[in-house]
């Protein structure tokens, strides 16, 4: 008998075989809305960590594009785009520092507006300053990422299919340490003050602090998410960056479910596939992410990574429920 454990390391261990092989069998544009599925899972696992402490932010897209700006402009100096990403989420954890003196003074709904006042003001610096932002325009001819071994290896990242393996690499390597973050002391901290921050509080958690360093690791994460648009696109502007992209972000996360860990991979996996989906009927997108919300809040509280569990019970009761009626009956 295998442990759960063991079937759960045999189910990635399929996945990823079958992740591995899907570059060789699809087309172009699917590599496209994969490597780009891959990096929204960043970001929203991301922002998951802010989530888990109780607040919720509209920053958390220009964070990114923080990221994707500073490793962009890094670049250009010229630096290899190698050191420039790092150091863009070093920029976009930077920012989300500074960021958290004034809005950790604020909780609840007030912290939501103050965030989305903070991000318009980066974004609007941005759009103001052509000199280095590029305005309204942005960035171009950002370097590609390479690998330049001379005579014994060279490969071109700016192609589909090795930037998607590139780009699968980061996002499990993320994955897991945003992972044991999670299940570590400070993991179980951030949990804490989201459920009891008063009783945290009480036994000499300092509350700001920890939201701050959860609010700053959501930020490097999602720096180097924008730092792989900004080198796989090699063009940025402000409007990648703004409010759209942001609700995006929150309705992955809630229709995903924001209690479990998986709970915004799956969200942000299912949303994007029926998305994509819907291509050519861009009119009906916004009124099918708002059925899929209200349906989530009535229905899965808990979003889709409690639907297995919810189907259990719902089996569960029709049986019961078939069973009394057969006994009525006889």
């Amino acid at each position: 008998m295998f442990s759960r454990t063991h079937r759960n390391l045999a189910g990635i261990a399929v996945l990823l075989a079958v992740v591995c092989v899907l570059p060789f069998v699809l087309r172009p544009y699917q590599l496209d809305f994969l490597i780009f599925m891959f990096i929204n899972i960043i970001l929203v696992v991301s922002y998951r960590f802010i989530a888990i402490t109780g607040e919720f932010s509209l920053a958390h897209a220009v964070i990114m594009g923080v990221g994707a700006y500073a490793s962009a402009l890094l670049a250009a100096l010229p630096i290899s785009p190698w050191i420039s990403m790092p150091l863009g989420g070093v920029a976009a954890a930077a920012i989300a520092y500074v960021l958290s003196f004034p809005l950790f003074r604020m909780k609840g709904f007030y912290f939501l507006i103050g965030s989305f006042a903070a991000a318009e003001a980066i974004r609007l610096c941005w759009v103001q300053f052509n000199d280095p932002f590029g305005g309204f325009r942005g960035l171009r001819r950002i370097p590609v990422l390479e690998i330049d071994l001379g005579e014994l290896l060279y490969i071109d990242l700016g192609a589909p299919v090795p930037y998607y393996f590139f780009a699968l690499i980061v996002g499990i390597v993320c994955l897991f340490v945003m992972y044991r973050i999670e299940h570590s002391r400070y993991g179980f901290v951030f949990h804490a003050v989201h459920h009891k921050d008063t009783l945290a509080q009480s036994v000499g958690v300092d509350v700001r602090r920890f939201r701050t360093i959860a609010f700053v690791t959501g930020g490097f994460f999602a720096g180097i998410a924008g730092a792989m648009v900004a080198h796989y696109v090699t063009a940025i502007n402000p409007g990648l960056f703004g409010l759209k992209q942001m609700l995006f972000v929150l309705v992955w996360v809630l229709v995903g479910g924001m209690g479990h860990f998986a709970g915004p991979i799956i969200g942000v996996t299912v949303l994007s596939i029926i998305d994509e989906s819907l291509r050519g009927l861009d009119e009906l997108r916004p009124g099918f992410y708002g059925l899929v919300l209200i349906a989530t809040v009535l229905f899965l509280p808990e979003g889709l990574v409690s639907l297995p569990r919810k189907a259990l019970q719902w089996s569960t009761w029709l049986w019961n429920r078939g069973g009394e009626t057969l006994v009525k009956r006889e």
